[in-house]
């Protein structure tokens, strides 16, 4: 049955072909169909029980599980996850067609071969290998929409509590090194709406921008409180961050500012949730800008991923570990591990591409990252479902 299946290459340049952006710009965005489609093909012809979910509302949007089985415990087993959308491209800075696989100095090139829709032919052939065989428990392959914006589709998963596994490996791009820990990450915005006016009398109007002065200094006054307070030795960058990105505001020089905008993110620790730190920041800047001819809108631009723990002693850090040759580390990007680890999961983070390759043009998988890759999957699968 699996000699019907397309080569791992020809798997990669299907997926590849298959476009998948998620943006934030609706009319950059598209659906992830043409990627699940294939993926439901392939395993069903392996043996998988596939099902396919639509997000809510979102009928061009799916996620995808399909699962192994020999009948035993429907609550246990191995998830290898993956999202199949891409970041946006940037047309005419390729050397080659982002949507059409090249294959040159040992590198697989195209849009999404290192994040991460590679990571999915190589967890189809490490699955080969046990079709047929017993399995003491399932073996999921998952794939997701959406997770380089707005995280809908692990959203979904919680929301259903599916699937139920006891193990997840979610394959973002790692360098073949097992992940335990990463920090979470808040899009926010201030809005600051004041009194436009002619500048040669301040009393006709209401400084937006200066309002958003007091703003700003309430939050670089936040950021140094939260850095004093919270502190990981396990990351690069051991405290949290807040990186003022962005602020617009006012329309001429001779004019008092009406309106202010500043887009801010925070990539936040390990025990620091969302919630608390948003209700915090709402309270200060409320406190700072209370000038009744001013008013001031904080919020989320898009709901956030909380940040990522698993402990190191757990088994699967640890045969992860043994089987890579490296030790667990934590890094700064934000994945879908926590919504996994929400539903009792242990997790990890490992896949063969690299970071530094992702949402850039001639992104690459290295060819040299598949077998390996494969014998790490195939050491997972024998170890948690055999």
């Amino acid at each position: 049955m699996a000699d019907t299946l397309p080569t791992l290459k020809q798997q990669l340049a299907q997926l590849v072909a298959s476009p998948s952006v998620s943006a934030t710009d609706p009319k950059l965005d598209m659906g992830n169909r043409g990627v699940v489609d294939l993926l439901a093909a392939w395993l069903e012809t392996l043996g998988f029980s596939v099902e396919l979910m639509p997000l809510p509302g979102q009928p061009h949007k799916a996620n995808m599980i399909a699962t192994l089985s020999s009948g035993g415990p429907a609550d246990g087993g191995l998830v290898l996850a993956g999202h199949t959308d891409t970041v946006p491209y940037d047309d005419g800075r390729w050397q080659s067609d982002p949507f059409k696989l090249d294959d040159r100095d040992n590198r697989f090139y195209g849009l999404g071969s290192t994040d991460m829709k590679g990571f999915f032919p190589i967890a189809i052939e490490a699955a080969r290998t046990f079709v047929g065989k017993p399995l003491r428990q399932p073996l999921i392959i998952l794939a997701t929409a959406d997770e380089e914006t707005s995280m809908d589709g692990a959203r979904a998963l919680v929301e259903a509590a599916r699937p139920r596994a006891r193990y997840a490996v979610i394959g973002e791009p790692t360098g073949l090194k097992p992940i335990h820990m990463h920090k979470g990450m808040m899009m926010e915005s201030i809005r600051i709406t004041g009194r436009a006016g002619h500048s040669s009398n301040p009393a006709l109007g209401a400084s937006a921008l200066e309002a958003m002065h007091d703003a700003i200094s309430t939050l670089l006054r936040v950021r140094a409180e939260w850095q004093a307070q919270y502190r990981n030795p396990g990351f690069a960058v051991p405290v949290p961050t807040m990186n003022l990105g962005c602020i617009h505001g006012g329309d001429n020089p001779n004019r008092i500012c009406g309106h202010a905008e500043l887009q801010f993110d925070v990539r936040p620790l390990p025990g620091m949730p969302l919630d608390e730190l948003r209700a915090e920041l709402d309270r200060r800047l409320h406190a700072a800008v209370a000038d009744e001819k001013i008013s001031l809108e904080y919020g989320p631009i898009f709901r956030g991923t909380e940040a990522f723990a698993q402990e190191r002693t757990a088994e699967l850090v640890r045969v992860a570990e043994k089987l890579t040759g490296h030790s667990a580390e934590s890094v700064a990007f934000a994945t879908e591990a926590p919504y996994f680890k929400s539903m009792g999961m242990d997790t990890i983070v490992l896949g063969p591409g690299d970071i530094d390759q992702a949402h850039q043009p001639d992104e690459y998988l290295g060819q040299d990252r598949i077998q390996p890759m494969v014998k790490v999957l195939e050491g997972l699968i024998a170890q948690f479902c055999l």
